[in-house]
């Protein structure tokens, strides 16, 4: 048999679970607004932090790089990301032609695409009432905007929407913490599921056009990003 004779020795589950745990505290830290962007993330100084060995640390730094949350650069390491205006804009342009692709195809849409709809705007909504932390929040609302996608029965253009939503990820989790919106955003959200319910379909697209638009203002206002 093909592989039969593979050795496996390199694979070691608790040391991966170990780096999967680092990355995780350190994506807690960074979305709560512990580490700011621009923070140099110096290994050594992260080891001693975490209690865990440098070469741990350097795995959970390399998968926050992939993840778009840090940026590695030659000679000066790694630092949280930082968004640049241009980006955040182009972003938003994207993800209005996906979404808004979704939208306007609400009533065409299979039951249990616009069921998975109302289900991510109920778990956003309850995660908001329930002042569960920024991560969560951010999770859910990004969770949402690609739900809109899924009403295209295109799974390539759900992939492309997820890999939109990472590169604002960091962005909307410190927007979050410093105007502490979330009510207000989930209410724009309800607004926007009540219109496409309501079958008044061009309006919701012009809303979701508005609604994005504003995301990107304020992301860059509230960062301090031109």
């Amino acid at each position: 048999m093909p592989g039969a004779t593979t050795s496996f020795a390199t694979l070691h589950v608790e040391h991966s679970s170990t780096v999967d745990r680092a990355a995780a505290e350190l994506r807690r830290a960074i979305f709560d607004g512990e580490i700011e962007s621009g923070t140099p993330l110096r290994e050594l100084a992260l080891a001693e932090s975490l209690g865990v060995s440098r070469p741990t640390v350097r795995e959970a730094l390399g998968m926050l790089v992939a993840e778009g949350l840090a940026t590695r650069q030659p000679n000066r390491g790694v630092n949280v990301a930082a968004p640049e205006a241009s980006s955040v804009r182009d972003v938003c342009r994207a993800r209005f032609v996906l979404e808004g692709a979704g939208v306007l195809r609400w009533a065409e849409a299979d039951q249990v695409d616009r069921d998975h709809v109302r289900t991510c705007l109920r778990d956003y909504t309850d995660s908001v009432a329930a002042g569960a932390s920024y991560q969560e929040l951010n999770q859910r609302h990004l969770a949402f905007h690609v739900s809109l996608v899924g009403l295209t029965q295109s799974a390539r253009l759900v992939s492309m929407a997820e890999l939109l939503v990472v590169e604002l990820k960091l962005a909307l989790a410190q927007v979050d913490r410093l105007r502490r919106n979330a009510h207000d955003q989930a209410d724009s959200h309800t607004a926007l599921v009540t219109l496409m319910e309501d079958g008044d379909l061009e309006g919701a697209h012009e809303f979701l056009r508005e609604h994005l638009a504003e995301a990107a203002d304020a992301i860059l206002n509230a960062l301090q990003v031109s």
